[in-house]
């Protein structure tokens, strides 16, 4: 559904070291910084992104937002969990674990990175 996300960081360098760690946790490759700049992760299905703001304001987090990183097991998701808090990553949320709902049984782990974004790892079970 999407071809990639892009979200706003204060400091590429401080975010690349988080989320190298947290997205390398789940075997992804580490991010590759461009000429403006900006930090990419490549995948099969798309791309995940981080910039300063073109607008040169500060970069602040969606109130309501989260993004998701698919995680291939509840195993996977606390690690990636244990890489963003060793890596500059604050909790939020409940702490990791499974959650039941509507659409079913929720292997579930939340953080804020550098810049405040909430993030997740989630494992579908079942």
């Amino acid at each position: 559904m999407f071809s990639h996300i892009m979200i706003g960081a204060n400091d590429i360098h401080e975010s690349k070291v988080f989320y190298d760690a947290i997205l390398g946790a789940m075997g992804h490759e580490p991010g590759v910084i461009d000429e403006k700049g900006r930090c990419f992760y490549f995948t099969r299905n798309g791309v995940f992104a981080l910039t300063k703001p073109i607008n040169n304001e500060p970069a602040s987090h969606g109130n309501g937002s989260t993004i998701g990183f698919a995680a291939e097991s509840p195993a996977a998701a606390d690690a990636w969990h244990a890489a963003g808090l060793a890596n500059g990553g604050t909790e939020c949320e409940d702490p990791p674990g499974v959650r039941e709902g509507a659409i079913g049984k929720l292997y579930l782990a939340y953080l804020r990175d550098p810049s405040g974004n909430k993030i997740c790892a989630l494992h579908r079970i079942g």
